[in-house]
């Protein structure tokens, strides 16, 4: 059993976006492993599962593997920007199966705790099935005011998600769980809430009180979304006033 949610994997091209979008390049991603884990792939059938935005564990295939040879020549990699060298890693003959077909993308099972041993073996730890779907369906949009989620897990959201939050604009909220402390800021680009977010998410996004600290400390959520006809003043008026109400200059991080 394997499941793959890959930690290094660049904005849009997890590999469940990958499986969702572009089963070519997930296929490829699968079927290319380290040489160090041979061992562990010694089976005739790989079940194979994605981690979901939402953390859940989705059945995609059980696969028949044949044969394996070594990374004949350097060749990117599906997930992110990098190259895999040849021979370091092996490559894969998989064939998917009818069997299970019909639970593709509809069975979501409880990998249990130890997901970083994402290579398992079913016969020596059994996994519950914790639910199947009449169809696969990714998660709704909760909406902006109950959108909640941690920076470092915006790579991961689903397409709806990310085009919503890509096209509105308004004020938002930073808190950093450990130090209890908060950030109001404001998205005013052409790339919304995802574009203003994704600055903090590779850094600290231009601000003072925010730079050497680690994207994942923070939780982003939004506290007013601007109406078509507001304007860059209207905005950052909004923003002030948010700041006001939270104190986020007197027991927070905004300096300016």
């Amino acid at each position: 059993m394997l499941r793959h949610q890959d930690q290094r994997s660049t904005k849009d091209r997890t590999p469940y976006r990958l499986w969702c979008e572009n089963r070519e390049q997930f296929d490829r991603y699968q079927k290319t492993q380290g040489v160090a884990h041979e061992r562990k792939f010694r089976a005739p059938y790989w079940a194979s599962f994605v981690g979901t935005p939402g953390d859940e564990t989705l059945f995609v295939g059980l696969y028949a593997v044949g044969d394996h040879k070594l990374l004949a020549k350097d060749t990117p990699t599906p997930h992110m920007d990098g190259v895999d060298a040849a021979g370091s890693c092996h490559v894969y003959d998989l064939t998917l199966q009818p069997l299970l077909s019909d639970l593709i993308g509809k069975m979501l099972i409880d990998w249990g705790s130890g997901k970083r041993a994402w290579i398992q073996r079913p016969d020596r730890r059994n996994k519950q099935v914790v639910e199947l779907r009449r169809q696969f369906k990714e998660e709704d949009f909760p909406g902006f005011i109950n959108f909640v989620r941690p920076l470092s897990e915006l790579n991961r959201l689903p397409t709806e998600w990310i085009c919503a939050l890509s096209s509105s604009k308004g004020v938002y909220l930073l808190t950093c769980p450990r130090t209890k402390e908060q950030y109001v800021g404001s998205a005013t680009g052409d790339s919304g809430f995802w574009g203003r977010w994704q600055d903090y998410a590779n850094g600290h996004g231009g601000n003072v009180k925010l730079t050497g600290r680690e994207p994942s400390d923070y939780q982003v959520s939004i506290l007013e979304v601007a109406g078509t006809a507001q304007t860059l003043t209207d905005i950052l008026r909004a923003e002030q006033l948010w700041k006001s109400k939270l104190q986020s200059k007197e027991m927070g991080l905004n300096r300016n």
